[in-house]
C-alpha cells in the first residue's frame, strides 16, 4: 500500500519552516581540520544532506550562523568556510573552497561517529559574491544536486557563463531593494541562463544585506542591513528546497509552487524536481 504524502499549504509551510525544526544541533570548527569556518549538524543522523554556504562582500561567517544553524535543526548539515574576507575576495578561490568544504563533511568524521553525510545528497549555497560563488563551483563539478543563492552577485569569473553549465536544480532568491546587485543584472540574469531546472524569486521589501544577521560596520559603505522579514523567508524557502531536492520531502511542495505576495514567483523553468 503506497504511503499517504501528508502536504501543507504554502501559508503552513512558510510558518513551519520559519521556526526552528526537531532536530537538536551541534556545532563544530571548521579549522581543527585545517580550514577556517564553522559547521553545523544535527545531534545524531545517518546518510544526511549537507550544504556549504558561501559568505557576501566583506561579510564575516558569523552572520549567516542563524541560517546554518536553522537547517542543522531540519537535518541538514551546513557548513560555511571562512575564507577570502578581505575586500579583494576571489570568487574562484571561494568556489574551491565549497567544494573542499564539502570534501570534509563526507570524508571526516562528525560529531562522536553517529552523524554521516551521504555523497550523493550535497548542495551549496551562498549569498552576494558567496552566491556566485556557488555557480562557479558547481559548474565544475558533477556531484552537487542543488543550488541555493541569496542575492547573488555577478563574479569574476563570470557566474553568469557557468550557470549555463549547471545541470543541477536552482533556487535564486532576490532582493527587491537591492541596490548594490540589482537583480536585473544578476540574480535575474544567472536564473535566465541556468542550464537546468530553475525558480527565481523577488522578494519586494528585502535589501541587499537583508538576508545577513546581527551588524557589521559594512554596513556603512553597502546598503542595506540585517531584516527579519528577509531572514524568515529565506529560511523557510531554502529548508523547502534543499529536503525536497535532496531528500525527497513533498511536505512544502504547496510553498515551492505558489507565488506569494512577499516572494513573487518571477520566473521558472520546468518543475524543481519531477515528481
Amino acid at each position: 500500500m503506497a504511503r499517504r504524502v501528508i502536504t501543507l499549504t504554502a501559508k503552513q509551510a512558510l510558518e513551519q519552516l520559519s521556526r526552528p525544526g526537531p532536530h537538536p544541533v551541534l556545532r563544530g570548527d571548521l579549522a581543527l581540520v585545517g580550514l577556517p569556518g564553522v559547521i553545523f549538524t544535527p545531534q545524531s543522523g545517518l546518510g544526511l544532506p549537507a550544504v556549504a554556504f558561501g559568505h557576501g562582500w566583506m561579510q564575516p561567517v558569523r552572520r549567516y550562523h542563524g541560517l546554518l544553524r536553522h537547517l542543522a535543526s531540519w537535518g541538514v548539515v551546513a557548513a560555511a568556510p571562512a575564507v577570502e574576507r578581505g575586500p579583494l575576495l576571489s570568487s574562484r578561490v571561494l568556489a574551491a573552497n565549497l567544494l573542499t568544504t564539502l570534501d570534509i563533511c563526507t570524508g571526516v568524521r562528525l560529531g562522536t561517529g553517529e552523524i554521516s553525510v551521504d555523497p550523493s545528497r550535497l548542495a551549496l549555497a551562498g549569498h552576494s559574491m558567496g552566491g556566485g560563488a556557488a555557480v562557479l563551483a558547481t559548474s565544475g563539478s558533477d556531484r552537487i544536486r542543488a543550488v541555493v543563492t541569496l542575492a547573488a552577485t555577478e563574479t569574476r569569473p563570470s557566474a553568469l557563463d557557468a550557470a549555463r553549465e549547471v545541470r543541477a536544480p536552482g533556487l535564486h532568491l532576490a532582493a527587491g531593494e537591492d541596490r548594490i546587485a540589482p537583480p536585473v543584472g544578476h540574480a535575474e540574469a544567472i536564473a535566465q541562463a541556468w542550464g537546468g531546472p530553475v525558480q527565481l524569486r523577488l522578494l519586494p521589501k528585502a535589501s541587499h544585506l537583508g538576508f545577513t544577521e546581527g551588524r557589521h560596520w559594512s554596513e556603512l559603505m553597502l546598503d542595506g542591513s540585517a531584516e527579519r522579514g528577509s531572514q524568515k523567508l529565506g529560511r523557510a524557502f531554502v529548508t523547502a528546497f534543499l529536503l525536497r531536492v535532496l531528500t525527497g520531502d513533498r511536505t512544502y511542495d504547496d510553498l515551492l509552487d505558489s507565488d506569494l505576495k512577499n516572494a513573487n514567483l518571477v520566473f521558472q523553468r520546468e518543475a524543481l524536481v519531477r515528481r
